[in-house]
């Protein structure tokens, strides 16, 4: 397999974040040049409404990569789990139509075991195209930390590069916008001695993954 290059692959993590901010960025654009020109002061509300909403989801999304694929979180090792929690709820309640679930049997998550949870839960609301239940969990257990994110509705999209990324069954070469943020999953639980699986149907998407602490972790 192709040796992974370290710019290109930062290159497809930073176009995604583009890609991400695209749409809420825009909105906030659009907005402001409605308020310019309107007059009408119930037009000129909704125009505010949109801004807030749209200044909102752009926040949340720069949180989200932040602490998904930078440092984020401070300069500690770990990272309260209020944090991604509340990222994660922003992001579901943009998406429409996702009923939340929460198992979280800790109070925070080392750094790396934070990025396989919000990556997840990424993975997860982009697969409830018409939305669903989103069933979140995470534990330490035997000095690992065990994260499990499923998926449930009436479709599923689950793009099965991303799979193939996630197991590391892809070409780094190969790596796009969209596989990156999976494989970038993969090389870190190789690293920390763990694991990930997933399994998908047509309503149903489950992702896990072991991480033990150690030596092995990516900050």
């Amino acid at each position: 397999m192709t040796q992974i290059d370290p710019i290109a692959f930062a290159s497809q993590l930073c176009s995604r974040l583009c890609h991400d901010l695209l749409s809420p960025v825009g909105a906030l654009s659009n907005g402001l040049e409605l308020m310019a020109d309107e007059t009408d002061p119930a037009m000129r509300e909704r125009c505010l409404d949109l801004l807030e909403q749209s200044a909102a989801t752009s926040a949340a999304k720069l949180k989200f990569f932040r602490l998904a694929f930078g440092a984020g979180g401070g300069f500690g090792d770990k990272v309260d789990i209020a944090e991604p929690r509340d990222v994660i709820q922003t992001l579901a309640h943009d998406a429409k139509r996702i009923e939340l679930a929460w198992a979280l049997e800790v109070d925070s998550l080392p750094k790396p075991a934070a990025k396989v949870l919000l990556n997840f839960a990424h993975m997860a609301i982009e697969a409830l195209v018409r939305g669903g239940t989103l069933d979140i969990g995470a534990e330490r257990r035997d000095g690992a930390h065990e994260i499990v994110v499923r998926a449930q509705g009436v479709r599923i999209a689950f793009d099965e590069s991303v799979g193939a990324a996630l197991d590391g069954d892809i070409d780094p070469a190969e790596l796009t916008g969209r596989t990156a943020p999976a494989y970038m999953l993969h090389l870190l639980a190789e690293k920390a001695g763990g694991a990930i699986q997933y399994q998908r149907s047509d309503t149903m998407l489950l992702l896990g993954a072991e991480i033990p602490e150690g030596e092995g972790w990516i900050g």
